[in-house]
């Protein structure tokens, strides 16, 4: 999406739809727009549809077409996930300090002193990670417990991009489970992984699993949580029995035909789109810290999203930044969109300089960034701090 001196680099907070996914929901909204449920012929068309879909989104995840559960996003998603699995008292939540806000803010709805109803006990222990953003297995296992329910642990930071180690995680689990004889259920949210990581839901070994489909160029509003058979998880919500009775709510057809043909893209593309965004965000980096002022990158080096670039400037308020580039036709972001309206500093940049007060400044490269947008865009920031530079150091 780069026209002229337009350039957009905001993708890890939502992406364009695909031109081929929104010709295929205009059809589908003219032609199946009648309730799933339905026992008419027309209904009876939308349930074949939407049960092709659940199919085909189960073979590229690697599991089975009963195991996909769609729902309004990966906020739902992660809510029904962390929210479905903790239905008794005294139990215990493993996550890492800097999970998404979906996450996070779950969790501590539950670690309320008087539990989210008043009457149960739910304890949240909060995994710190390294200074890298990186997650140490080994801090994961000495947080496990024998009431130890759910962990959770992103597959991929919608901030920094770092890469967690989720196969190592499982497998931590698994041993704990199989010494202790306990079901720790494995949830991983892999929104931002999706277009770049494997994610064979077998090999990852996680019980549950969240995506969105408008960070995979897929419309908004849809989404979807991976329910391996046998975990224990009930509904949320109440109000009808579609989802297998864990989502209740009119199946949208269109949008889940949407979410399916962009997942289809994504997996084509997937290999070569990230060996060339790879290459660009390197070239990026290589830009920036040539620049005549203090920069800090945030996050692993190497273990990271082929298309994130996040960084600090000290003493340049980032959201200043964010409004100066996009006066120049440039469109980054600060900290996370879920919480930019938190003044507040990132949580996962203070988690990784603890008592550090600093803003972090978000590039996220898409399928339309080419070296030439990186180019105008580094470009611009120097100049944009050669003019900031007079007032804030």
């Amino acid at each position: 999406m780069s026209k002229s001196n337009k350039i957009y680099l905001d993708y890890a907070s939502a992406t364009p739809v695909d031109e081929r996914v929104f010709q295929v929901m205009q059809k589908i909204t003219k032609e199946n727009f009648a309730n799933a449920g339905a026992i008419h012929e027309f209904g009876v068309s939308s349930e074949i549809l939407l049960s092709q879909n659940r199919e085909e989104v189960a073979q590229i995840l690697g599991a089975h077409a009963d195991e996909i559960i769609f729902t309004s996003g990966a906020t739902e998603s992660n809510n029904l996930a962390i929210l479905g699995t903790v239905q008794k008292n005294n139990l215990h939540i493993v996550t890492t300090n800097i999970e998404h806000a979906s996450v996070l803010e779950t969790c501590k709805y539950l670690d309320l002193p008087a539990g989210r109803q008043g009457n149960q006990e739910i304890e949240v222990t909060y995994v710190p990670v390294e200074e890298n953003g990186i997650v140490n297995p080994e801090k994961i296992r000495k947080a496990l417990k024998k009431n130890t329910v759910l962990v959770s642990v992103m597959y991929a930071n919608n901030e920094i991009g770092t890469i967690q180690p989720i196969k190592e995680i499982a497998k931590v689990i698994r041993n704990f489970n199989k010494v202790n004889s306990t079901k720790v259920i494995f949830h991983t949210d892999a929104t931002q992984a999706m277009n770049y990581l494997p994610i064979n839901v077998e090999k990852l070994g996680v019980d549950l699993l969240s995506l969105n489909s408008g960070k995979i160029y897929g419309p908004k509003g849809v989404g979807l949580l991976y329910v391996k058979r046998k975990t224990p998880i009930t509904k949320i919500m109440h109000g009808g029995e579609q989802e297998f009775n864990l989502r209740p709510g009119t199946e949208n057809i269109p949008l889940i035909v949407g979410i399916t043909l962009a997942l289809k893209i994504t997996e084509k593309m997937k290999e070569k789109e990230a060996k060339r965004l790879t290459t660009l965000r390197d070239y990026f980096f290589a830009k920036l810290l040539k620049l005549q002022y203090e920069i800090k990158i945030n996050g692993d080096s190497v273990e990271r999203l082929p298309n994130n670039v996040n960084i600090t400037i000290p003493k340049i308020p980032s959201d200043l930044l964010v409004i100066e580039l996009s006066a120049h036709g440039i469109y980054a972001s600060e900290k996370s969109a879920c919480k930019s309206g938190d003044k507040k500093a990132s949580h996962v940049i203070q988690a990784l300089r603890e008592g550090v007060d600093e803003g972090s400044l978000r590039f996220s490269l898409g399928r339309s960034t080419t070296k030439k947008d990186i180019d105008y865009t580094v470009k611009s920031l120097e100049s944009i701090l050669t003019k900031l530079s007079k007032w804030y150091t």
